[in-house]
């Protein structure tokens, strides 16, 4: 059988994906609680996988391949996960899955005694368009000369989600696409002012619910902006050809964030995998010389604890005391 194995490119919606994962990589947890009906509490460590593989061909080439997201969820015990985003349905969808998933296996496979030790992730696939030709899961079965085994590959489908669900059970990475569920009414919305009011009334509720979420602690500033930055990147994507449902929700949602320098401070802990330690990153954002408020909005850290570490840094000289007149 042919599958048609053609390389796929990468698509903004998949960049999206992707940032939310390294920028705010506990959103995930939500989701694979989600998906597979585990019980993680959210302060489990992130571990990621490269996500480039490199697959021989039949005629001695190899083939680049990236998966959307593959990582470790470690807590008291650890769990691989491999992760896909398709903003469409597409027959070799499947065949890609399990190319992934035997590299993945290989990455971390042993040899002892002359046996190859290999495991394989826990795979799903997130459909951020969803029809009835979608299933609520895919299945994967291997025939070999001792017998067959098979793995089951759920489907999430953000579509499925309304905006109480998402909120009810933290599942905010899938914000940034809950405006596929209003894709079919884009037309409406565009040149319909009332029908618009549909839309714009929901996103205003989303905006809110996350200010509210930022003002009981529960979310960081941070976490929000790159919620916010990432539904506009969908929107510019998904609603090209609807300039009045482009403007209406970025006008609601704030448009263009301010990236002030405490956000690139704590971005250049998480690029590094968050090896700088939170301590760490204050201390970088107070000899910065970002105000106390807004590292405690970025980092969700107490005032006191702040101010503390601020005064021991000015007993080190690290910083200067700025007397008032």
């Amino acid at each position: 059988m042919n599958y048609n194995m053609k390389e796929v490119s990468a698509t903004p919606y998949d960049d999206v994906f992707r940032t939310l994962l390294n920028d705010c990589s506990r959103l995930i947890i939500p989701v694979i609680n989600e998906i597979f009906e585990e019980h993680y509490e959210g302060n489990e460590t992130v571990r990621f996988y490269p996500n480039e593989h490199y697959i021989n061909g039949q005629d001695g080439n190899e083939q680049k391949r990236i998966t959307d997201s593959c990582f470790i969820l470690q807590g008291q015990t650890w769990k691989k996960y491999h992760l896909e985003c398709q903003s469409n349905s597409d027959s070799s969808m499947l065949v890609r899955i399990f190319e992934y998933d035997t590299q993945i296996a290989l990455d971390d496979g042993m040899i002892s005694d002359n046996v190859l030790h290999v495991e394989f992730p826990n795979s799903v696939v997130l459909f951020l368009r969803s029809d009835k030709t979608v299933p609520d899961k895919m299945k994967i079965s291997i025939n070999t000369p001792k017998g067959g085994i098979s793995y089951d590959i759920p489907v999430m489908k953000t579509q499925k989600y309304s905006i109480e669900q998402i909120f009810e059970k933290n599942l905010l990475f899938l914000l940034p696409f809950y405006i596929f569920t209003h894709e079919s009414s884009f037309i409406e919305y565009d040149t319909n002012a009332s029908r618009f009011e549909i839309l714009r009334h929901e996103y205003v509720h989303i905006k809110s619910r996350l200010e509210e979420l930022c003002k009981d602690r529960k979310l960081d500033e941070f976490t929000k902006c790159t919620i916010i930055d990432m539904s506009n990147k969908v929107l510019e994507n998904i609603a090209k050809k609807y300039p009045n449902v482009r403007k209406g929700v970025k006008d609601v949602m704030g448009g263009q964030v301010l990236d002030y320098e405490a956000k690139k401070i704590l971005h250049e802990g998480i690029e590094e995998g968050m090896s700088l330690k939170e301590t760490e990153l204050i201390k970088k954002m107070l000899i910065n010389k970002i105000s106390i408020s807004v590292i405690m909005d970025v980092t969700n850290m107490p005032k006191e604890t702040i101010e503390s570490m601020r005064e021991e840094l000015i007993k080190q000289g690290e910083i200067k005391e700025v007397i008032k007149a």
